[in-house]
This record gives C-alpha cells, structure tokens and sequence, in this order.
C-alpha cells in the first residue's frame, strides 16, 4: 500500500553500511554529484568528520582513520573521484563474510569422558611404559573420575574408572586400584559447576 508522503525504509535502497544511517549515505551521494573534485574532498572530510563524531570508540583502534575512509569509499561505491588520504582498493574485504569455522564432530563412545579424554587414550596405546606414560596415566584416571562425579551428581566408581581405562585403551592400561591414589576432588567446585535445581514452593 502506497501512501503519498510516507516513505518507507522497505521501499529505499537497500545501504551498504546500515550503522551510519541513510542522512550520511545521502552526504556520500551528494559528494559524488560535486563539480571539482576540491569540493569533493571537502566533502569527503567533512563526511568523515561526521562519521568519527557518530562512533567515537573508532578512535581507540590505531588505523581508525583508514576504517572511516575505507567505509566512505564502500558507500560510494568507490565512485567518489578524489585523491584519497589513504588507500582504500583493499576496503571490499570489510564486505565480505568470514568461512564458517568447521565444528568437530568426532563420535566418541560415551560423553561423559568428552572427546579430549578419548584423545588421551589414544594417546596411551600409542606410549611405551615408563614414567611418562605413568604420569599420563595418573591425569587421565583423575579427569575420568572427575568427569564421573560431574555427571553422577558426586558418585563416583573406582572400579569403573580401572574398567574404562584397561577398555578404552584395548587392554594396554591396566590401573591398579591397591597402589594408585586418586586425587580429592573439591565438591564446593563441582556444586559450583553443575547448577543447582530450584526448590519447588509448594
């Protein structure tokens, strides 16, 4: 529905950069029109002015004074014939979107070790014995009994713990529950990262 003298941001052209607003894209279209090219650069500076005043926190970058020119030339469509200050032919990758970051989706048997664990296991069956493989040994059994208490709501089963690891290692890891000794675990910490569940009022 047209209504004459309404004007509608649905109707307009679409901007290059919404966050400047439509009055400074008119300034950098008006800037185009100019006659010399030193009425133009005048109004280019003055454009930018404009700009840095609207978004003072620009100044706490280094190069802020690059962005603004590069962000002028963006919605000039790099038509605005002056000499420029700086040099903008590289402005166009400010446009353009970032690769979508690959999310890793590893199957592991159970989640409560998480996939970083499994990483250790690997890890193992790939170690000769020795004080090394000891010592990796010991922080992987008490990341899984951590793991277990965080997800059992503060149970947790030595024997399992031996179980998982001589399983999740084919064999090659064989935790002996009458000389190893875990760590203690700190339960104001686990309380503190599992949330607590409301009471509810009855």
């Amino acid at each position: 529905m047209n209504i004459k003298g309404l004007d509608y941001n649905t109707q307009r052209e679409k901007l290059v950069l919404p966050e400047y607003g439509r009055e400074v894209q008119n300034m950098a279209d008006y800037a185009i029109g100019l006659k010399t090219k030193a009425e133009r650069l005048r109004c280019a500076y003055t454009i930018v002015a404009t700009m840095e005043r609207m978004f003072p926190q620009v100044r706490e970058s280094a190069d802020y004074k690059q962005k603004l020119w590069d962000h002028l030339a963006l919605m000039t469509d790099f038509k605005l014939d002056i000499d420029w200050p700086y040099d903008v032919s590289g402005a166009k990758v400010i446009l353009d979107k970032p690769q979508p970051v690959p999310y890793p989706m590893s199957r592991i048997p159970v989640r409560h070790y998480g996939s970083m664990v499994f990483e250790l296991f690997d890890q193992l069956k790939m170690m000769e014995p020795g004080p090394e493989r000891d010592q990796l040994v010991a922080l992987t059994a008490n990341q899984m009994k951590r793991d277990l208490v965080q997800w059992s709501h503060g149970y947790s089963d030595d024997e399992k713990v031996a179980d998982d690891l001589a399983r999740y290692t084919d064999g090659k890891i064989q935790l002996d529950l009458d000389t190893f000794k875990f760590e203690k675990i700190n339960t104001r910490e686990r309380q503190q990262a599992t949330p607590s569940k409301k009471r509810k009022r009855k």
